[in-house]
């Protein structure tokens, strides 16, 4: 049976993180582990004994204290996605030239324009 077993543990550095990690990844039936240094815990998702769990932690940290043992969360739902209408919005453009750099025309392209027009500058 799939559980989440939730610990407190003493995270004083990186190494300490690696080693829990090491200690606990080995378990037959570990799903996921997710360690979080700010809060201090442990989780472990999967098919493993809770008992297994917490011995290697103790090993590997010398303090770990149980926070919950228990099914894991329900999966998100996925959003109802409605049908996305298309929007036409007009043309909002900047006037920006295109100048030649061959003989100094400014070609004028607009949305609204549909006949271009070039000038000299």
């Amino acid at each position: 049976m799939v559980q989440r077993t939730v610990l407190k543990v003493d995270i004083h550095c990186e190494k300490c993180k690696r080693k829990l990690l090491k200690a606990v990844s080995v378990l037959q039936g570990v799903d996921k582990l997710e360690v979080d240094a700010a809060k201090g815990t442990l989780t472990v998702t999967g098919d493993c004994d809770p008992y297994e769990i917490i011995v290697r932690t103790r090993q590997a940290c010398k303090y770990a204290e149980v926070v919950s043992i228990g099914p894991p969360p329900p999966p998100p739902k996925p959003a109802e996605k409605k049908p996305e209408q298309k929007k036409v919005e007009p043309c909002h453009m900047p006037y920006y030239p295109e100048p030649c750099q061959r003989w100094g025309i400014v070609r004028v392209d607009s949305c609204y324009d549909h006949n271009p027009s070039c000038s000299i500058m």
